[in-house]
């Protein structure tokens, strides 16, 4: 079917959820992603995070081809070979003891928030003073379910679906006074993003991180961390915390979990763990024999063929060029991130969306997030020739729009015309 054939049946059955660019992708090989005219597009976005392997990876390949020969789905009334193996992996590579599996990362975080709810009731039933109050940070992105969007800051996703789940403050981001200021008994958890993703690559400061876990302990709340985007090697390690050497008690999981299967986790303490009973919580098709075959294959491939080392090293080169990128354009007014997720933050909202749209007509796939920011989050596989056709794109086209500004300024007497 054609492109124009599926924008129109789409515009009359589906919702309007997005705002989709007309390209129709077909298949993919590696980092790039390939449309139905043949054209290839290198993929500095990978699914918004989730292609960790890039596309047709042999692993991927075998794995699903293997698993779906003998089982896709059997109920979480039985057990299965993937869900004990899956996590054992995870555990031990991330220093938590237990795994529940979901589908989503917005699941895991609903998870999550239930988690600590729940323990704080435990807490309380055993004498302790805890109430039910979350802390989040402001610029936060956490999901679209209800307890995920009432967690996440912008009004824009909570306001229209309003009264979303109380109990929610929000703190100003790495500010460590506010986050005294706010935190007190009522509080049964403090919810961070090691590296807030959609609020724009903002790592947080040790010294926030190190101030959640001293609150928390203070008192037996909960610090959670949300890891879907950071998380799974993207930064170099297999979870951004552990850059920081600081244990959460809840961490969450998915987007490259399964490289492209859906597939959430959430992972947390046995301190944790002794608040959730059969029958509390549970999933229909998390944590299904495919997509934990998948996982597994996933973090098997990553180990042998050294990717977290690869994003270490193939991200400081991308930062470095990044920078160098910067110096030579003031349109750049800030470079961020850790591995390969990355961010490049302009001076005008209408300048980011211009470099978005001209980089796709290069055949080079990134986005904008909070407004202004370029983010890259490529698959595990980039290599600094792939990096390199990246920064020669964005320097051309960044002088090319100042050279429009410019002119325009000219035209128009000193006055831009935008």
């Amino acid at each position: 079917m054609k492109l124009e054939a599926i924008q129109a049946i789409e515009s009359r059955v589906l919702l309007e959820t997005y705002e989709r660019n007309p390209l129709l992708f077909e298949r993919g090989e590696g980092v790039y992603i390939i449309d139905e005219n043949g054209n290839r597009y290198l993929d500095l976005l990978s699914g918004i995070g989730v292609n960790a392997l890039g596309y047709a990876h042999p692993a991927i390949e075998e794995a699903i081809l293997r698993q779906s020969r003998k089982l896709i789905h059997t109920s979480n009334l039985y057990f299965h070979n993937g869900q004990a193996e899956l996590a054992l992996r995870l555990t031990e590579r991330t220093g938590l003891d237990r795994v529940f599996f979901s589908n989503t990362g917005t699941e895991a975080w609903e998870a999550a928030m239930k988690l600590a709810r729940a323990h704080a009731g435990v807490l309380r039933g055993e004498g302790k003073t805890i109430g039910t109050k979350f802390l989040a940070l402001d610029q936060s992105f956490h999901g679209r379910t209800y307890g995920s969007i009432s967690t996440t800051y912008k009004a824009k996703y909570r306001d229209p679906f309003g009264p979303v789940v109380p109990g929610v403050d929000f703190v100003r981001f790495n500010d460590v006074a506010d986050l005294r200021a706010k935190f007190s008994s009522d509080v049964c958890a403090i919810l961070v993003e090691s590296i807030q993703g959609e609020g724009g690559i903002r790592p947080l400061t040790e010294e926030f991180f190190a101030a959640a876990r001293e609150l928390t302990q203070s008192t037996g709340a909960l610090l959670i961390v949300d890891e879907i985007q950071a998380g799974m090697g993207r930064t170099g390690k297999w979870c951004a915390y552990q850059h920081y050497g600081i244990l959460p008690d809840i961490a969450t999981l998915a987007k490259p979990l399964a490289g492209g299967i859906p597939l959430g986790a959430v992972l947390c303490t046995e301190e944790v763990a002794r608040a959730i009973h059969p029958g509390m919580h549970g999933t229909t098709f998390g944590g299904g024999p495919l997509a934990c075959a998948v996982a597994i294959a996933v973090i098997d491939t990553m180990e042998r063929d050294g990717l977290l080392q690869n994003a270490t090293e193939v991200g400081d080169y991308f930062q470095e060029q990044l920078q160098a990128l910067a110096h030579k354009h003031e349109s750049i007014i800030d470079v961020r991130g850790k591995g390969l997720m990355l961010a490049a933050e302009l001076n005008s909202p209408d300048l980011a969306k211009s470099v978005v749209r001209k980089m796709l007509k290069r055949h080079i796939l990134i986005n904008c997030t909070s407004d202004t920011v370029l983010r890259f989050l490529p698959p595990y596989i980039l290599q600094k020739t792939h990096v390199d056709a990246a920064i020669s794109a964005l320097d051309e086209i960044l002088n090319e729009l100042v050279n429009i500004t410019i002119v325009g300024v000219a035209e128009t007497g000193g006055k831009s015309r935008g």
